[in-house]
């Protein structure tokens, strides 16, 4: 049998200068700093332990109490965040956990007693260190790369947990098997795409493609797992707190969620379009895992501010005001974003390293932390043409990432962003330009204010009640459009949605259907159909929990189902991730339909407007291309189980890599590009494109081919629908 050879070098950060140790001695001196700590939780987690539980019990949706039978599944989902994959924890551990909190979770965690949660993630952190210190020193052993009659569960969701330690450590040692595979496949992958990029500079288009760090699969490994071990010494009391009652209020729902400090500055970013900080995007360095590097600087910040920072930068420590700096050398990006951002006023400073510069040049920059508004994350609008009978057609498209408001600064009385606001001039732009028609594209939206929602019907519509809501107690309250009737615009319209179209965006595009008054366009959404309150004044960080439903003014609820689209097209998203597939998932259900007028008369046209398009659909490259792609990702996403054996594996990639390229090549070749020559020249040019793209602003970022192909069709759909309105009239 071929074995796999072991190298015993590993290159380690220490002060800024690099020594190379032997894994001996690279284990030992992570062994000392990674020993599990003592966590406990403080004063203020065991008060908002109180709090969230009181009010899950007592305010939920569901109505449903803290008791023995919840607190059961209380324990199973903080068991299987911890351990996802069933590998970590054994069978006797999980049935002596459930003897002891199964049915007493709920209780202890209304009373704030959260030491149950922290003596299992103790035990946790102890099988974590035992995974990796085994790891390590099975690295320094020769592996089997060639084991044709071995496969390993990839998928070990719903897999027993093991009951023996010899059965657990047989699974990672084929896990050490597997990844050794991986690792040695990539590398053999990477070597050939730096020859062809280096045979033709080109396909690099002005990017660096620089290759990764020149290590052996061991090595890399190896790397990996003394990383993972010292980053267990910087495990915190809130990354306890945050699966302990992330698994309380996920028994209840999916979208009932508590947010740590730091996660909140994140859940409020994303709802106000503004953060606290110093105004940089980063990312990690191509080539070196180990550091990472501005990307971006926000004009007006506290970095730019500074003219002391640029873009390319890496960052390499970071020290609150009055404390030590942290070196975050191999650092993970979030968790350096973690430790930039902070209250407003305050200080942070930040050490750097330019690009190509030495350890003794690296500067230190202090910075105050202020408000920074995302100005290229909000409402898009542009144009895009067709050519319909020899004639070309101007439609206009307002891209909407978000259903954004920044309540506090409104309730401050101060300025504030609000997508309502962004939206209607937009349409008033787009509308003074003439155009034949508007997409609304609420693709990948995740939803947001419902207020903001009525707001943006009200633009479209005329008069009316946009969405149904039900609290738990079975009442049932009818949002209206209040706007006295005002409507910015009355043109021909669609609503272009996909399975990342979430709440919000799944109250309007209902609307706009139930009305008739556009025609909605692209794959079933979401399926939230639940309301949250955010509950940020908690003793410590933030929550949502789920205190209503959604329901269309005909009655159906958004909830699970989602919302169908008049005209399908592919749907590009795996479908796991929607809420049909989310555990405790809220069920769809049905309440009476609300007294409304219809505005147009779509359905009629559905049927032929469908065979229009398909027509279309089938003979565009774009499209062809999509299908074909989410064909060949959909094979690969069902099969749950690898072979230990590298030959094997590189055949099945080798085919499935041929697929992938024969579908790229045919698009190019009917587009009037050129073939890729082989998979390193495609892997090389999507790298460069995805190099370039990043260092552009969200808003600059011109859209690519397969995108715009839903935004074309969607134009042709509306261009069909006016004809076949415009014929039936004069009939």
């Amino acid at each position: 049998m071929k074995l796999q050879t072991i190298a015993c070098a590993v290159a380690i950060a220490t002060g800024g200068f690099f020594f190379s140790h032997v894994i001996n001695e690279a284990v030992a001196a992570t062994e000392t700093a990674a020993t599990t700590k003592k966590i406990v939780p403080t004063q203020e987690q065991a008060l908002v332990s109180r709090q969230l539980a009181t009010l899950v019990d007592r305010q939920h949706y569901l109505n449903q109490r803290l008791d023995a039978n919840t607190s059961k599944r209380i324990l199973d989902f903080y068991l299987d965040s911890l351990d996802p994959d069933h590998s970590l924890f054994l069978a006797p551990e999980i049935e002596k956990y459930q003897k002891s909190y199964g049915a007493t979770l709920g209780a202890a965690l209304k009373a704030g007693d959260l030491s149950g949660p922290y003596i299992i993630h103790e035990q946790y952190r102890n099988r974590l260190k035992q995974f990796y210190e085994y790891m390590l020193a099975e690295l320094k052993k020769p592996q089997n790369l060639n084991q044709p009659n071995v496969v390993i569960e990839t998928d070990r969701e719903k897999a027993p947990f093991f009951k023996t330690e010899a059965e657990q450590k047989a699974h990672w040692n084929k896990m050490l098997v597997s990844q050794l595979i991986n690792l040695t496949i990539s590398k053999e992958e990477e070597q050939a795409k730096q020859k062809a990029l280096k045979e033709n500079p080109e396909l690099a288009n002005g990017q660096d493609l620089t290759g990764p760090e020149d290590l052996t699969p061991v090595q890399t490994l190896t790397k990996r797992y003394t990383r993972q071990l010292e980053r267990m010494s910087r495990v915190k009391s809130d990354d306890v707190l945050d699966k302990t009652l992330n698994a309380m209020t996920l028994t209840y729902d999916p979208h009932s969620n508590y947010f740590p400090p730091v996660d909140a500055m994140e859940l409020n970013r994303q709802t106000t379009l503004q953060l606290e900080g110093i105004g940089v995007s980063i990312r990690p360095e191509r080539g070196n895992e180990d550091y990472t590097k501005i990307e971006t600087i926000v004009e007006g910040g506290p970095a730019s501010k500074s003219g002391q920072i640029k873009s390319g930068d890496r960052i390499i420590g970071v020290a609150q005001d009055g404390e030590k700096m942290v070196d975050v050398i191999g650092w993970p990006s979030n968790e350096i974003v973690g430790l930039i951002r902070g209250k407003r006023g305050t200080k942070v400073t930040i050490q750097l390293l330019g690009a190509g510069a030495s350890m003794n040049q690296a500067r230190t920059v202090p910075l105050v932390r202020d408000v920074i508004q995302e100005e290229d994350s909000g409402v898009r609008s542009r144009t895009v043409e067709i050519t319909r009978d020899g004639k070309k057609h101007t439609y206009g498209v307002i891209e909407i990432p978000s259903f954004y408001l920044n309540y506090r600064a409104r309730r401050a009385g101060t300025e504030y962003r609000s997508v309502s606001e962004d939206t209607n001039n937009a349409l008033k732009s787009l509308a003074a330009q003439n155009v034949d028609g508007i997409l609304i594209d609420l693709r990948n939206n995740p939803g947001g204010s419902l207020e903001e929602v009525a707001r943006m019907l009200g633009q479209v519509i005329k008069s009316g009640p946009v969405v149904q809501i039900r609290d738990g107690n079975g009442n049932v309250n009818v949002f209206e459009d209040t706007d006295g009737g005002a409507q910015t615009y009355a043109g021909p319209l669609a609503v272009m949605i996909n399975l990342a179209s979430a709440s919000a965006s799944e109250i309007y595009s209902a609307a706009i259907q139930d009305y008739e008054r556009g025609i909605v366009i692209g794959s079933t959404t979401t399926g939230k159909g639940t309301a949250q309150v955010q509950l940020d004044n908690l003793a410590h960080g933030q929550a949502t929990l789920t205190q209503r439903k959604f329901y269309r003014i005909t009655g159906g609820s958004t909830q699970n189902k989602g919302v169908v689209p008049d005209i399908k097209l592919v749907d590009i998203y795996n479908e796991a991730f929607g809420e049909r597939k989310s555990k405790n998932a809220l069920e769809w259900d049905t309440i009476p339909t609300a007294p409304f007028k219809r505005e147009g008369s779509v359905q009629p046209y559905i049927s032929e407007l469908t065979k229009l398009s398909q027509q279309r659909v089938k003979l565009d490259p774009q499209f062809k291309y999509l299908e074909k792609r989410t064909a060949i990702s959909k094979k690969a996403d069902d099969k749950k189980t690898a072979v230990l054996d590298i030959e094997q594996r590189k055949a099945e990639l080798k085919a499935l890599e041929k697929q992938t390229l024969d579908a790229e090549n045919l698009r190019r070749q009917e587009t009037g590009l050129k073939p890729h020559a082989n998979w390193e020249s495609y892997q090389a040019s999507l790298d460069a494109l995805a190099e370039s793209r990043a260092k552009m602003k969200a808003n600059k970022r011109p859209p690519l081919a397969e995108e715009e192909a839903f935004v074309t069709e969607a134009a042709n759909v509306l261009f069909d629908y006016h004809q076949l309105n415009k014929n039936a009239v004069v009939k």
